[in-house]
């Protein structure tokens, strides 16, 4: 390094020996988080590195100091507010986009623990069309059977399940606006 070099890096290396914890303390009485006033210290050190021709000699440091420490909070701060802002926006949108289904996860657990008392051959059936959303001759297709086999097996597994629920099963959970098939039953 040249000789102008290392008088550069000795006069940044005192400014900081002198002034490191006064311009930490401004920062620290400043901010709720000490990773917050580190942030802004090392800002400001990095402002009067870049600067530091223009920092004054002396005990006039130190205010000059606090000014860009006073800028980079103020900077720190409206970022926050950003970010909050930004945050509280993505939250409103998300609640339009995906509703709330703490209702919907209670009556979920209900249905699981009444379709683990099932059959593993009528569960099947029965998640293949409530949850799935699909019809007789699309489970047909899925299971390897006939859509004429299918219709009264998932028949006798709702009746199996509304015994144990108590109701008839919720509308297909992916599939919006599509209702299971009445059974015969129902159709009466």
């Amino acid at each position: 390094m040249n000789a102008s070099g290392d008088t550069r890096e000795e006069t940044f290396r005192g400014l900081y020996a002198a002034h490191f914890d006064c311009v930490l303390g401004y920062a620290l009485r400043r901010t709720s988080r000490a990773e917050d006033a580190a942030d802004v210290t090392a800002e400001t050190f990095l402002v009067a590195w870049r600067r530091l021709q223009h920092v004054p000699v002396g005990d006039a440091a130190r205010p000059w100091l606090y000014a860009v420490a006073r800028r980079q909070l103020a900077n720190q701060r409206r970022g926050e507010l950003r970010r909050r802002r930004l945050g509280e926006r993505l939250r409103h949108d998300l609640a339009v986009v995906v509703p709330d289904v703490s209702d919907q996860v209670v009556q979920d657990h209900t249905v699981d623990a009444a379709m683990a008392r099932l059959s593993a051959r009528d569960e099947e059936v029965l998640q293949l069309h409530l949850w799935e959303g699909l019809e007789p001759r699309e489970i047909g297709e899925v299971l390897g059977l006939s859509g004429t086999v299918v219709r009264p097996r998932l028949s006798r597994a709702r009746a199996r399940l509304r015994e144990l629920l108590g109701n008839d099963p919720p509308a297909a959970g992916h599939i919006q606006d599509k209702h299971p098939t009445p059974s015969r039953e129902e159709e009466r």
